[in-house]
């Protein structure tokens, strides 16, 4: 396991007032930084908030935009829902898996720069199928512009 910043995490508990009421907005902070909520970060608010490990793995773990496994720099998000469905989502996911060697048990890229995700709706039905990228939405999709965009983002990280 690696290791982590634990003063960064301390930072954090600090700019919500060590106030165990603030721990949603402790564990989003903490997982904007590192991308996911690792162990030793959980374990640590655990002792500084003196809140059981149990309790913060539970909230960890009910909420779904909450990881414990580490996720990409860039969080695509393909729209599944019937609009998107019905245009052809599924191809384009099924290119960008095959693209950025994906299996159905793994959801990130090797070089950490990508996280595929499905989800039920996106609220663009009009312009389907959708896809995000962080927070920018992209319409109208095919797997070839889908395929064109991740060469994109790997040239610009290069």
């Amino acid at each position: 396991m690696a290791t982590i910043d634990l003063t960064v995490v301390d930072d954090i508990i600090r700019e919500h007032q060590s106030n165990k009421q603030n721990i949603i907005a402790i564990l989003q902070d903490v997982q904007k930084v590192f991308r996911y909520l690792p162990e030793e970060a959980l374990n640590h608010i655990s002792v500084k908030l003196d809140m059981t490990p149990a309790k913060i793995y539970s909230i960890a773990t009910f909420y779904e935009n909450f990881s414990l496994k580490p996720k990409g720099k860039y969080i695509i998000r393909i729209c599944d829902g019937t609009a998107c469905h019905v245009k052809h989502s599924i191809p384009i996911l099924n290119a960008l898996k095959k693209k950025l060697e994906l299996d159905d048990g793994k959801h990130t890229s090797s070089d950490m720069l990508f996280t595929l995700e499905t989800v039920s709706c996106l609220g663009a039905c009009g312009l389907a199928p959708v896809m995000m990228v962080n927070d920018t939405v992209h319409s109208k999709v095919t797997p070839e512009y889908a395929e064109q965009l991740i060469d994109k983002i790997r040239a610009e990280e290069a």
